[in-house]
């Protein structure tokens, strides 16, 4: 397993999709991951330390977790299939652990807040991880790096499909992220 950190909430500027990147700790591979608004409003909110007025979900979850006397321990994301990311939430209770089936986006709004591990399984960073190849192409919005989003690997037979996925990552509004966060 890979453990990664979220860099970043992005939005493209043409279809108001929302992406949370996540990045490698010990590597510059990149994870972006699709997910809804009301996902990434709540996983943006968290880092950029913004309370909601009432609780969300992942408030609510924390909690129930923590009062029924377990604590989230990681975040496993744990497969990659037809183009739809799996995850699992780790719960420790009573000296064991308890996996629960979630959306990666779900899990990943908890992680924030509760502050623990995500974890990335190798094969899924190895398909769909992206690095930053600091080119400067017109043709491609820019990243916070000045890049662009390419493949952190070789060509394999369902590149053709993700393809598509790192076009739509190319037309993200990457500052857009960084000036909220104050860079």
């Amino acid at each position: 397993m890979i453990e990664t950190v979220v860099e970043s909430i992005r939005v493209s500027l043409v279809t108001q999709h929302r992406v949370v990147i996540l990045k490698e700790v010990q590597g510059e591979r990149h994870l972006p991951i699709w997910i809804g608004a009301y996902e990434a409003e709540a996983i943006a909110m968290e880092l950029q330390g913004v309370a909601a007025a009432r609780p969300l979900p992942y408030d609510l979850m924390k909690a129930l977790i923590g009062d029924l006397g377990g604590k989230v321990d990681r975040i496993l994301v744990t497969d990659l299939a037809q183009d739809v990311f799996y995850a699992r939430i780790v719960v420790e209770q009573n000296g064991r652990a308890v996996e629960i089936d979630s959306r990666p986006s779900d899990a990943i709004a908890l992680a924030v807040r509760a502050q623990v591990p995500i974890l990335v399984e190798e094969s899924v960073m190895d398909r769909a991880g992206v690095a930053l190849d600091g080119s400067d192409d017109t043709n491609e919005s820019s990243t916070t790096e000045g890049g662009s989003l390419e493949p952190a690997t070789a060509e394999r037979p369902d590149d053709e499909r993700l393809s598509v996925f790192r076009d739509f990552i190319n037309t993200l509004d990457f500052e857009d992220f960084d000036k909220k966060r104050g860079n």
